[in-house]
């Protein structure tokens, strides 16, 4: 870390919280959140152009920096580590975009996912047919096992493409709760298939 005499207020802050969120105070990494998400969501809809995108893009970047956290040095701002973060997860989104197969493909934590092989002959295509398969199932086992209020609102946002206002007026729940449960199961999710993606068929 710099010496705070040579730091902004602003910057001054973000270590604040971050040492406070290192410590285990997940209230300082939410104040961080807070700050950051309105400029990240001007920033993010000016690389991929879809408003419908920039929610959820937010809550994978967050989730994202959240468990980078340790890794952050303070040789530079907080602000631009972030802004790096959400700038590669905004190019890995419209790279894959073309590509995907599932809703959930890119909570997948598989190196490969993001290239598109080519198969030349049938073998090859039952091969790829049934790791999707298995893909498939490995994705619906984690959402079988989150809790109840979280499973209903993953499926309603990824399998019902319903958005986030929608969900809330039919569960008659605040907006910012429905993004707190949905931001909780991709959390569980992640895990999950992190934990489990030796299972896959390769």
């Amino acid at each position: 870390m710099q010496d705070d005499k040579q730091l902004s207020p602003s910057r001054q802050e973000d270590e604040q919280w971050i040492a406070e969120a290192l410590s285990g105070q997940e209230a300082a990494y939410e104040r961080l959140v807070r700050k950051y998400r309105a400029p990240l969501a001007r920033h993010l809809y000016r690389l991929v152009r879809d408003r419908n995108e920039v929610e959820d893009l937010l809550q994978e970047i967050f989730i994202k920096a959240f468990r980078s956290l340790p890794s952050f040095r303070g040789d530079f701002a907080f602000s631009t580590w972030l802004y790096r973060i959400a700038t590669n997860h905004a190019i890995d989104y419209l790279r894959r975009k073309r590509l995907q197969t599932s809703s959930f493909g890119d909570l997948l934590p598989n190196r490969e996912q993001d290239r598109e092989p080519e198969f030349a002959d049938p073998e090859q295509r039952a091969d790829r047919a049934l790791w999707e398969q298995e893909r498939r199932q490995l994705i619906q086992q984690a959402i079988d096992r989150l809790p109840p209020r979280y499973r209903q609102v993953i499926i309603m946002r990824h399998q019902q493409e319903l958005s986030y206002e929608e969900i809330a007026r039919q569960l008659n729940l605040p907006l910012g709760t429905v993004k707190a449960h949905i931001f909780r199961a991709r959390e569980l999710l992640y895990r999950y298939l992190r934990e489990h993606r030796d299972q896959l068929f390769f």
